[in-house]
């Protein structure tokens, strides 16, 4: 009897806490009971609500892709990017919401500009990845404010070599191998970790990236409803054209 009592308050105070952190889910800069910022469950949420993205670095190199769909076909595709250059060897994609994403490039483009006003140099990856990690923090502690919808997946080469960062609304931020957001996430995840080796090339990863794409599309895959950058042992960053997508895609299957 002591024990199932025991267990009836246990429930309690977990169902307690529950109705705590509902009661704190519209302030962002309170914590709940239980130590949970909420807002930013909800960004992440947002994220998990997005199309699928993903990013593989290569022993030369590194490739971002995300799938591309127009929610009807009256929309021009051409109009629709959600792969960005920020400097000319750094590109970043997202998962989540597409405003908040234009935001983050405008303010990371600025950020390498100051940069290499002051040092007449391209700014690190890693640097730029502070910067706009930074400004995704801040905004999970200000007033009048809320947590960026998105995650983001920087793919950039430097002195240092190729890196891939993952960015969350948290304003955290990890190096990554292979990696995968959006909603898909989970199955592209287990489909990288088979597929990942240390010794990929460039070219292998491009590969890999459309077929885990592949792997969890709603529908047909073709050069239109999706989207690949690349940077390679050149340090230069660019979008693959759709003509070569289609041939990458001729390629996979």
């Amino acid at each position: 009897a002591r024990f199932r009592q025991g267990r009836a308050l246990a429930r309690g105070e977990a169902s307690s806490a529950e109705m705590s952190d509902g009661a704190y889910s519209f302030s962002l800069t309170t914590f709940s009971p239980s130590g949970k910022l909420v807002q930013i469950e909800y960004a992440l949420n947002a994220v998990a609500a997005g199309s699928t993205s993903l990013g593989i670095r290569a022993k030369n190199g590194v490739v971002i892709a995300t799938e591309k769909k127009a929610p009807t076909i009256l929309m021009d595709e051409t109009s629709l990017q959600k792969i960005c250059m920020l400097t000319p060897s750094i590109g970043a994609v997202y998962s989540g919401m597409g405003p908040d994403f234009r935001v983050l490039v405008a303010k990371g483009r600025k950020a390498a500009q100051a940069y290499f006003r002051v040092y007449r140099e391209e700014i690190p990856t890693l640097q730029l990845v502070r910067e706009l990690a930074m400004v995704m923090q801040e905004f999970t502690q200000s007033g009048g404010v809320r947590p960026f919808g998105i995650s983001l997946l920087l793919a950039g080469s430097d002195h240092a070599g190729a890196h891939l960062y993952q960015i969350d609304p948290s304003g955290s931020f990890i190096a990554w191998k292979a990696n995968a957001i959006g909603k898909n996430y989970v199955n592209a995840k287990g489909f990288l970790e088979k597929r990942f080796n240390d010794d990929m090339e460039l070219e292998d990863a491009i590969h890999t990236a459309l077929l885990t794409l592949k792997e969890g599309f709603d529908g047909l895959v073709d050069e239109h409803n999706i989207e690949v950058g690349i940077v390679g042992d050149d340090k230069k960053f660019r979008v693959l054209t759709p003509a070569e997508i289609k041939d990458y895609l001729a390629e996979v299957d």
